[in-house]
C-alpha cells in the first residue's frame, strides 16, 4: 500500500516552524506497512490544498494530511474537502460537547461562534476524534485514495494517530512489513566503505535493498525488504549482516540506529562504568549528550567547562606550570584536565577537550581548528591531536565525535 504526506502551512514555507510532523507521520506510516511514495508542504491557500490533494488522486492508496483545521479564516482544510468530495459542513454532536465542555470548563470562558465552528466536518467524513484539542481529524475516500486530515498542531496529531487512527488503518488496508536494520560504522569514509563491501553488496538479494547514510564520524548502513513474514525477512538480514567482512565489522559500533553518544552511552552501562569530562572549546556539549539521556545518574558523574585559561587553573586543579611550558591547547594540558576531572569525580573514565575552534585564536598560538582530546582511566592517561579546520561548529562537531571514540575505545580495553 502506497502513501503520501501533505503539511499545511506559509509558516512551514518560509522556514519559521520546523515541519516535524512529516517525520513522525513518514516513521509511523512506514513501522505499520505502508510504503511512503512523497511528502509536500504547500501554502495555506485553497487552490494550493485542492492541486496537492488531487495530484495524489488514485496515484496512492492514503494521504495524511496535516494543519489548516483551526477556527481561523487561513485555515481551509475542511472547506477544501467539502469541494473535493462535493459535501457541505455539519455540527458533530459529540466534537460540540468536547469543544464545550474544554473551553468553559478548561478556559472558565463561554464558548464563541468561532469556537462552535470546531465541531464543523463535512457530512460524509469518518469523525477522528481530537481528544487533546479543539479540531477533530476527518477522513474521506474517492476512487482508491483514502485522505486523512489531521490537526497541524504536533501533540494533538500524535495524540489522534495514538488513539484513533491506528486500528482503523488496519483494518481497512491489508498491509505489509516494512523490516530496516541499520549497522552503525564509524571510522570509515563512505567511498572506502563501498569499496570494501563491493563483493558483499553484489551477493544482496533482489528484494533486499542497501542505502548508505554518511554523516560526521559514520556511516549508516540501512538493509531494507518487506513482506508478509516478518519473521522470515529479520531472519534474512540477520544472515546478510553476519556475512559482513571482517574489517567492516571492526568498525561497527551498533546494529541499530544510535548516535555516536548513544552507542557510548550503552556500552558504559552494560558495562558498569562511570565517566566525568572536562571540556573547553566544546562548551559543556560533551556534558549535554551525557546528561541528558534517561537514568544518566547510573553514568554520568559531572562534568566541568573551564573556558577560560585562569579556570583551568582555578577550579579545575591544572598546574600554570604545564600551561606556561606546553601552552594553554596542548597534549599535557588536556592530560591533566582528563585526569582531574576523573579524580574530582571519582569516575572510572574521564574525557577532556582544549582548543583553539577558531575563527580567531585565544590564549594560544596553536593554529586554528586545533583540538587536543584526553582520556583517563585506570589504565592512566594520554591525549591526542586533532586538526580540525574550520568553520567553528564543524571544529567543535568534529572534536566532539572524535572524543565519543576515544571513549569507546578505551572501554573496549578493560
Amino acid at each position: 500500500m502506497k502513501a503520501s504526506i501533505i503539511t499545511i502551512g506559509d509558516e512551514i514555507l518560509i522556514g519559521q516552524i520546523v515541519d516535524t510532523n512529516s517525520n513522525y507521520l513518514a516513521n509511523y506510516l512506514d513501522k505499520l506497512g505502508f510504503e511512503l511514495v512523497e511528502m509536500l508542504s504547500i501554502s495555506d491557500a485553497e487552490s494550493a490544498i485542492k492541486e496537492a490533494m488531487q495530484r495524489q488522486q488514485d496515484r496512492v492508496d492514503l494521504v495524511v494530511i496535516t494543519g489548516g483545521l483551526g477556527p481561523t479564516k487561513d485555515d481551509l482544510t475542511k472547506q477544501v474537502f467539502c469541494s473535493y468530495f462535493d459535501d457541505v459542513l455539519v455540527e458533530d454532536a459529540a466534537v460540540f460537547a468536547h469543544v464545550k465542555a474544554l473551553i468553559e470548563d478548561y478556559f472558565k470562558r463561554p464558548i464563541s461562534d468561532l469556537n462552535r465552528k470546531q465541531a464543523l466536518v463535512p457530512s460524509k467524513a469518518t469523525v477522528l476524534f481530537n481528544q487533546l484539542g479543539t479540531a477533530p481529524g476527518m477522513m474521506m475516500q474517492k476512487g482508491q485514495t483514502h485522505y486523512i486530515s489531521l490537526p497541524g498542531v504536533p501533540f494533538e496529531m500524535k495524540g489522534i494517530v495514538s488513539s484513533v487512527l491506528t486500528p482503523i488503518l488496519k483494518e481497512r488496508f491489508t498491509l505489509r512489513f516494512n523490516v530496516h536494520k541499520t549497522i552503525v560504522v564509524y571510522g570509515i569514509g563512505e567511498s572506502l566503505l563501498a569499496e570494501y563491501l563491493t563483493d558483499w553488496e553484489d551477493e544482496l538479494p533482489a528484494e533486499v535493498q542497501l542505502a548508505y547514510l554518511p554523516s560526521r564520524g559514520r556511516v549508516r548502513l540501512r538493509l531494507s525488504s518487506s513482506g508478509t513474514d516478518k519473521a522470515r525477512i529479520e531472519t534474512k538480514l540477520d544472515q546478510l549482516i553476519a556475512a559482513i567482512p571482517a574489517n567492516v565489522k571492526a568498525q561497527i559500533r551498533a546494529y541499530d540506529d544510535l548516535s555516536r553518544s548513544e552507542v557510548v552511552i550503552e556500552k558504559l552501562k552494560t558495562e558498569g562504568k562511570t565517566i566525568a569530562c572536562a571540556e573547553s572549546c566544546t562548551g559543556g556539549r560533551l556534558a549535554v549528550l551525557f546528561s541528558e539521556k534517561e537514568g544518566a545518574s547510573t553514568f554520568f558523574k559531572g562534568g566541568m567547562v573551564t573556558y577560560a585559561t585562569e579556570a583551568k587553573v582555578a577550579v579545575l586543579g591544572v598546574k600554570s606550570e604545564t600551561i606556561a611550558q606546553h601552552s594553554v591547547v596542548s597534549e599535557q594540558v588536556a592530560c591533566e584536565m582528563a585526569i582531574q576531572a576523573r579524580e574530582k569525580f571519582k569516575a572510572d573514565y574521564a574525557i577532556s577537550t582544549t582548543g583553539n575552534a577558531g575563527p580567531s585564536k585565544g590564549d594560544s598560538d596553536a593554529a586554528v581548528g586545533t583540538v587536543y582530546l584526553g582520556i583517563a582511566s585506570k589504565n592512566g592517561a594520554y591525549a591526542i591531536k586533532c586538526e580540525l579546520g574550520q568553520p567553528r561548529e564543524q571544529v567543535i562537531e568534529r572534536a566532539i565525535s572524535r572524543a565519543l571514540e576515544l571513549v569507546y575505545n578505551e572501554i573496549l580495553k578493560k
